[in-house]
């Protein structure tokens, strides 16, 4: 007869675990209490409001895409340790997430503005603008989000037991056909944790968005940019338009039902 293990319960982590619980859940709840009920349903219909939801949703999720798209190959020369000096890389990939976001802004402004280093030549040459553009609100949120999703993807690839693809190698596959077929596969709980991990950041992007594209309704103005502009003027519907935010956050993390949570510990 097998004796069932019993995993302890220290009580010392009983009292700050439960501090921490009501610093992260007490303001959610202030949020919800305040919320204009009566009115909630007029304010997120508005025009103001649905084409700040879409504008973020369109933006967030095209700037998830195009960190997946070139995040993934970088975390995989970190994890691989291929380039060069990459401890330095590796420092500078994790620059944006140390930087205040304005910081961010102007770093984008004089990379890509009409007179930035790369900016000035794509405006000369292609008549290509970037700041207060849309294009430009999902370059902005890159940026700051990318990290988030080669870092995570960074320590799957370096758990990543490498005898598979060593085994597929010796079979005649092609280093595409290995990535691909291999690797992806047995990264893919990380890869869906690093990308909600970046659009979530995506989604709430402020500073380096305002900073660098503006705060122009229709083109620029996130759900965030809403909100900081009703709070200036209407505390209720900012209120309101948080409480929309909110319920797609939870609705999105509800949808995936803590897959990204596993993705994370894998």
């Amino acid at each position: 007869m097998s004796s069932r293990r019993i995993s302890p319960r220290p009580a010392f982590l009983m009292v700050p675990g439960i501090i921490a619980l009501a610093f992260l859940v007490l303001p959610l709840l202030a949020l919800l209490w305040q919320a204009p009920w009566g009115d909630i349903t007029s304010i997120v219909s508005s025009p103001l409001a649905l084409d700040a939801l879409r504008l973020s949703l369109v933006t967030s999720l095209t700037a998830t895409a195009f960190a997946t798209v070139v995040g993934v190959p970088l975390a995989w020369l970190l994890a691989r340790e291929v380039l060069p000096a990459t401890r330095l890389v590796r420092a500078l990939v994790i620059v944006p997430l140390l930087l205040p976001p304005v910081v961010s802004g102007v770093m984008l402004l004089s990379a890509f503005g009409r007179r930035g280093f790369v900016g000035q030549y794509l405006y000369s040459a292609f008549g290509i603008q970037l700041p207060f553009t849309t294009a430009g609100v999902v370059l902005a949120e890159a940026f700051v989000a990318m990290p988030f999703l080669i870092i995570t993807l960074e320590g799957a690839f370096r758990s990543l037991d490498r005898r598979y693809e060593d085994a597929a190698i010796t079979l005649g596959a092609s280093s595409w056909t290995v990535f691909r077929r291999v690797t992806v596969p047995l990264i893919a709980p990380s890869l869906l944790a690093g990308a909600v991990l970046c659009w979530a950041r995506a989604l709430g992007e402020f500073g380096a968005t305002i900073t660098f594209a503006g705060n122009l309704p229709g083109v620029t103005q996130t759900m965030p940019l809403a909100v900081y502009s009703a709070l200036e003027s209407d505390r209720s519907a900012a209120i309101a338009l948080s409480v929309l935010l909110l319920g797609v956050c939870v609705a999105v993390l509800v949808a995936l039902r803590g897959y990204y949570l596993k993705g994370a510990s894998a």
